[in-house]
């Protein structure tokens, strides 16, 4: 796997958008949350592989994820997203 900060060092809106993310994505093997505004919470960019993105065209893996985050959009200046399907 990737080096991942310590737990520790996340921000508030990182934790919370990566639980909202695991339980809209359960088959998510790799999800990372980073905070790009350097934590003040106005962009972030999301890396998820799951599942459930399978036989699904960019555009709407990405509508998933932004479906699951609407809520929390709409305090964000921005959202990159970067959706994969595992290889195995």
């Amino acid at each position: 796997g990737e080096l991942q900060r310590p737990l520790s060092t996340q921000t508030d809106g990182e934790v919370r958008i990566a639980k909202i993310l695991r339980e809209k994505f359960p088959s998510a093997s790799s999800l990372k949350v980073v905070d790009i505004s350097g934590g003040c919470g106005a962009m972030y960019e999301i890396h998820i592989e799951s599942s459930e993105f399978k036989g699904k065209r960019t555009v709407q893996q990405h509508q998933l994820v932004n479906q699951a985050l609407k809520d929390e959009i709409q305090n964000m200046h921005g959202l990159r997203i970067f959706t994969d399907v595992p290889k195995h």
